[in-house]
């Protein structure tokens, strides 16, 4: 068509929504539509909550956050290329590689951090132990992992990067005492902070809000 800008486009490919393993078909009327999705996300979502947490200020507002979250969640971990099975259920549980679990244990972090008498921040110094190193090592290679999903243009890089933090996070949170006070407290702390400034920006990246509380 003459523009200049057309030599700088770059076609990217992505496979099929499926749902009960049948690709959809707006000639069939076999689709779901977006609008009806999240407004059954956030009905869902405000139900998990009112289990979970029933005391939680601001539901609606995480409720919003959490439900529209793993929808895209759902979406981009899977590598653009392959079919996505479409299961609203599955996208909105806390537990596995969905968007509520990284936002959960964000909130976790959060909360370790809001225990703080005078939350600053923490400069970390403890030599290493088998759970801190493996978080370290995680949260170390955050850059390549950005640089990588960019060039691939493949967000599930950084998706699937999130769960592997998330999972390393939990695990050093269920082995370390981290408010214990001693001389390595405050760098406890600094992990701890450097795993929420991580989680959160990789979330940012994707389009997903991460709420403090859940």
């Amino acid at each position: 068509m003459g523009y200049n800008w057309a030599k700088e486009l770059i076609h990217v490919p992505f496979g099929f929504i499926l749902k009960e393993g049948k690709k959809m078909s707006t000639r069939k009327g076999k689709v779901v539509l977006l609008e009806k999705v999240i407004e059954e996300a956030i009905v869902l979502a405000k139900q998990n909550i009112a289990v979970k947490n029933p005391t939680l200020p601001n539901k609606d507002e995480v409720a919003q956050q959490v439900a529209i979250g793993s929808i895209i969640f759902q979406d981009l971990k899977n590598e653009r290329l392959n079919n996505i099975e479409f299961s609203i259920e599955e996208m909105l549980k806390v537990e596995g590689e969905t968007g509520p679990y990284i936002q959960y244990t964000y909130a976790r972090a959060c909360s370790i951090l809001r225990k703080v008498a005078q939350p600053t921040h923490f400069v970390f110094s403890e030599g290493a132990n088998e759970y801190n190193w493996l978080l370290i090592k995680e949260l170390m290679i955050f850059p390549k992992i950005i640089e990588r999903s960019f060039e691939k243009y493949e967000p599930s890089h950084i998706a699937k990067y999130l769960i592997d933090v998330s999972q390393e996070f939990n695990k050093y949170y269920s082995q370390v005492k981290i408010l214990i006070e001693d001389k390595e407290k405050e760098s406890r702390l600094a992990l701890v902070e450097s795993t929420t400034i991580v989680l959160e920006e990789g979330l940012r990246l994707l389009g997903i809000q991460t709420p403090r509380e859940m």
